[in-house]
């Protein structure tokens, strides 16, 4: 397979040490497009709290910007062990870290110092990583490299999910194999990395019984392949151009979304296909979907994408709402699983008519509101890491 058809997917999530307000552990991610290469940078802090926070930040990103900018390993764990403060109590380091550094989605190094062993599954198995010991400025530091396959995650996290249980479900805390199976039953369910991260991070709370004793963090990397979407919603501003709108449309690679009642009675007459409504309501506040052969799936437009735009919004903080649109067949938990889900490129074709529907002023939906929703939900989906464009008709 060729490597530009291959692509990172990457997520994380965060649990703070109970009582605390911020997190001493940090996720780093940055892409270098002129290298085609991407960063991870994971680094838990010394203790927790405000102390633990800065000194997670300050490793993570200095790391990640030197190994994006080019320079060596050596020079940037050199310059952080240099920068950062050692304990004066204790002696030990400000702050423990994993990197996973990815070139041309063909190649990945993984680059530890003191943080629990990053686990690959290839094909739902655990594949042990060829670590090799090196010594850095000091620093005994660990390295891995290998060749990359679709399919294939790596799961990597702080200390504070291999303690959890500690004295309440287990006696030493959950054992290294123990999260391999966990997460192994998860591998081919087609879950995007956040989500992994936050099946993972869940159980860790639950093992802490809501109250974890130490910072915990899970960072999942996906290697997928690059999956196109496309989704129409509401006609163009000239009725003259529905067949340039629905051809342009029509002509793109992957699957296809249409919203809005108007929308899709447009594209059932450019595919000269029947338009056939449902009457299954799975969810009371969502309207009910269609189908159109030659589309995907079919939905009502912009209560269903204020809702995906909500679902967005969650998966971007906490993520606790995948549970429902992950399961339940609505049009907007349907729409959510194709963009967050499947998709890792989504094209937007948007109309500008002003739907006469809509200037009722008994409701709250005006065509800047829906012009707005899709500005918004393009903007999270950037943050999932999607290629978006949006074209306006």
């Amino acid at each position: 397979m060729k490597t530009n058809e291959l692509c990172a997917d990457i997520g994380y999530l965060s649990l703070n040490h109970f009582g605390e307000q911020l997190c001493g552990d940090h996720v780093e991610v940055l892409e270098t497009p002129e290298t085609n290469s991407t960063v991870v940078v994971l680094a838990d802090g010394l203790g927790s709290g405000v102390k633990a926070n800065i000194l997670s930040i300050l490793t993570s990103k200095i790391i990640s910007t030197m190994l994006s900018a080019g320079l060596s390993l050596e020079e940037s764990v050199k310059t952080v062990v240099e920068t950062l403060p050692v304990c004066s109590v204790r002696g030990v380091a400000y702050s423990t870290f994993t990197v996973i550094r990815i070139t041309n989605n063909s190649r990945a190094e993984i680059i530890q110092y003191d943080n629990p062993k990053t686990i690959m599954l290839r094909n739902g198995k655990n594949m042990e990583l060829a670590f090799e010991e090196v010594n850095i400025a000091g620093k005994k530091i660990n390295k891995a490299e290998t060749q990359l396959m679709e399919n294939d995650v790596f799961i990597t996290f702080s200390d504070g999910v291999e303690h959890a249980g500690v004295g309440l479900s287990y006696n030493f805390g959950w054992k290294r194999e123990d999260i391999v199976d966990y997460m192994s039953t998860f591998w081919d369910v087609g879950f995007n990395a956040k989500t992994l991260s936050t099946i993972l991070l869940e159980h860790t709370d639950s093992l802490y019984e809501g109250k974890p004793g130490d910072d915990a963090t899970v960072c999942t990397v996906r290697i997928r392949k690059r999956e196109p979407v496309n989704l129409v919603i509401g006609p163009p501003a000239n009725r003259d151009d529905c067949t340039k709108m629905m051809s342009l449309f029509f002509a793109k690679e992957g699957k296809h979304i249409v919203c809005g009642g108007t929308t899709s009675g447009i594209a059932a007459d450019y595919l000269k296909k029947e338009l056939r409504p449902s009457l299954n309501f799975s969810d009371p506040d969502i309207p009910p979907t269609a189908q159109i052969d030659g589309c995907d799936l079919v939905t009502e437009g912009v209560v269903t994408i204020n809702r995906v735009l909500d679902y967005a919004k969650n998966l971007l903080d906490d993520n606790n709402a995948y549970q429902k649109w992950s399961c339940k067949k609505d049009g907007a938990s349907l729409i959510a699983r194709m963009l967050f889900e499947d998709a890792t490129d989504i094209n937007f074709f948007v109309g500008k008519a002003v739907n006469p529907a809509h200037q009722n002023t008994d409701l709250p939906i005006t065509f800047t509101i829906k012009m707005q929703l899709v500005k918004e939900l393009s903007e999270c989906l950037e943050k999932m890491g999607k290629r978006i464009k949006v074209c306006y008709f």
